[in-house]
């Protein structure tokens, strides 16, 4: 046990963690342990602030074999653009896994949670999406929408991105903007989701949309969809009918996903039951090939977000900063 605590800001944070392929790896290792069953992962809990459209959620995960877990606050408050403050937010206990004693806080504002986000969608894409995919398409126009569409091109490079979304012209304006400069791309916001659907082979949803809006006859020969926007048991962005279209259904853990994610208002839908195969993204990682057999084949992956991501790049992080000698050290 050291004799203190490492605390680490965003700024410092941003310096050792970037959203690229060794990102993406150890959050693929992450979710392969958790296949292998070497990965305890208690369910979220979650604090809803229903009056500012917020939440707060504790996630975290213990993986065998490593020396410390993480435990994530994380909140959500999606009428903070309204006075000029992200929505997003939260911070990252690093704990000892063998003697429980604190080790770390990564004060990173919800950065690592977005990075770790958009590489499982990345992963998602790898082993699910069709290649060769010229046009894209996202729903929302936020953070995450960003990080998803940076993460899709190191693992499925793309021409050509659209956009839909409900927000502001001036927030799709400026997406457009800040997507083309960073892709160096076309990126193009629609005026119609359903016109923007028919011309992708990959969409993702980044909404945190109370109530289903991808509707079933969108879905097309060979598309992937990404969801993520549901973690929550009143959040939902995919009709349950679209469901219903699909050849192959993957999520990151499938008992958070039937009781937060878009499995969840599929099966109240009555489009999917308990017994409706469905794969973790674990299980197919370890096949070590795509799980799509067919280009004409509609994928879907449902992501509700799962501690051992949380662990994973909260352990690499404090590893990078501790061989870096940064951050400032609290005494017990």
């Amino acid at each position: 046990m050291s004799n203190g605590i490492l605390v680490l800001s965003e700024q410092e944070l941003r310096k050792f963690v970037q959203l690229d392929m060794k990102v993406i790896e150890k959050i693929e290792l992450g979710f392969s342990e958790l296949a292998a069953g070497k990965a305890t992962v208690p369910p979220i809990m979650m604090l809803p602030v229903p009056e500012k459209n917020g939440e707060v959620d504790i996630k975290s995960a213990f993986i065998k074999g490593l020396p410390s877990m993480a435990i994530k606050i994380a909140s959500g408050f999606f009428q903070n653009p309204d006075i000029g403050l992200p929505s997003q937010s939260g911070q990252m206990l690093v704990v000892s896994a063998e003697t429980g004693f604190l080790e770390a806080v990564l004060l990173d504002n919800g950065f690592l949670t977005q990075v770790r986000t958009a590489a499982a969608g990345a992963i998602a894409a790898k082993y699910l999406a069709p290649d060769g995919v010229d046009t894209v398409g996202v729903f929302g126009c936020g953070v995450q929408a960003r990080y998803q569409m940076e993460a899709l091109m190191l693992v499925k490079p793309y021409k050509r991105l659209l956009m839909y979304s409900i927000d502001t012209d001036e927030r799709k304006q400026a997406f457009v903007k800040d997507m083309q400069q960073k892709l160096g791309i076309e990126v193009k916001s629609m005026g119609s989701a359903g016109a923007m659907v028919a011309e992708c082979g990959i969409v993702v949803t980044t909404t945190p949309s109370r109530k289903g809006y991808f509707e079933p006859e969108w879905v097309h020969s060979g598309l992937h969809i990404t969801s993520m926007g549901s973690d929550a048991e009143d959040k939902q962005e995919l009709k349950g009918g679209v469901f219903a279209k699909a050849d192959l259904i993957a999520c990151d853990l499938r008992a958070q996903s039937f009781r937060l994610g878009e499995l969840r208002g599929a099966k109240e839908e009555g489009f999917v039951t308990d017994k409706t195969p469905v794969k973790e993204i674990g299980e197919i990682i370890r096949t070590g090939k795509s799980a799509r057999t067919d280009k004409k084949q509609v994928t879907i992956c449902d992501l509700t977000g799962v501690g051992v991501q949380d662990t994973m790049i909260a352990l690499m992080a404090y590893e990078i900063a501790k061989r870096e000698k940064a951050g400032i050290v609290v005494p017990r």
